[in-house]
């Protein structure tokens, strides 16, 4: 019986990996690491709505979660966390998708998040002056690195939003967003009625319907094309 020759098993990946046009796994180049500071959100506290206009604000606890993050994801020289991963994390501590937390908490969650800061924040409507403080936890210390409030009217969300980015980015001693990055971000003015549509939306994910949470997004991305925050979830439900 005619014999063949013999080859050893590496031989074979090898000859493998070339027939096939790839690089042996030895040869691959590692996965680069990233190593931007991470940065997350917690939903906002709802610190209520007073005055002969006052109504009800409770969606913007998870509204304004999801704009401060869609604008702090504009600056490369970040890596947010994606709502879903921190509201996950609440849920499995037990401590519910909204409400108070402390800062040693947060410093707390924010390693288990593998991030470098946490954002912990409250809005109030008083008679029409729509202001909103947060604080800024460093996680390696779970100390507040800062405090801001920024205030204008409910009508003047989106700007203000844009204004709490800059400023917690400053706070973190983190480059600044490009000139044309901030005026194109300026250019896009989103009305209050399509901030609450948004906030919806996004409670509805948060409570599982997600078929109606990608209906309002839609509407919204029709009426407000320069919506970016809406986009960016609209896609992230749509995979």
């Amino acid at each position: 019986m005619r014999s063949f020759p013999t080859f050893p098993a590496g031989a074979l990946l090898l000859g493998a990996a070339l027939l096939l046009g790839s690089t042996p796994l030895e040869a691959q180049e590692p996965a680069q690491a990233d190593n931007r500071p991470g940065i997350a959100v917690f939903p906002f506290e709802n610190g209520g709505s007073y005055g002969p206009d006052s109504q009800d604000l409770e969606f913007l606890t998870v509204g304004m979660q999801g704009m401060l993050l869609s604008e702090l994801r504009q600056n490369s020289a970040l890596r947010t966390t994606e709502r879903r991963e921190l509201r996950a994390l609440l849920e499995e501590q037990d401590l519910g998708a909204s409400g108070r937390v402390e800062p040693g908490t947060a410093a707390e969650m924010g390693k288990l998040l593998g991030v470098r800061y946490m954002i912990l924040g409250v809005f109030v409507d008083l008679f029409g002056d729509f202001r909103v403080d947060t604080r800024i936890v460093d996680v390696e210390t779970g100390e507040i690195l800062n405090a801001q409030t920024v205030r204008s009217t409910l009508s003047s969300t989106s700007d203000l939003v844009r204004e709490l980015a800059e400023k917690i980015t400053e706070d973190a001693d983190l480059p600044p967003l490009s000139r044309e990055i901030r005026e194109a971000r300026t250019d896009a003015e989103i009305p209050a009625e399509a901030v609450i549509l948004y906030s919806r939306a996004l409670n509805s994910e948060d409570m599982g319907d997600t078929e109606g949470a990608t209906e309002t997004l839609r509407r919204i991305v029709q009426e407000f094309p320069h919506y970016t925050a809406a986009q960016e979830s609209l896609r992230q439900l749509e995979g």
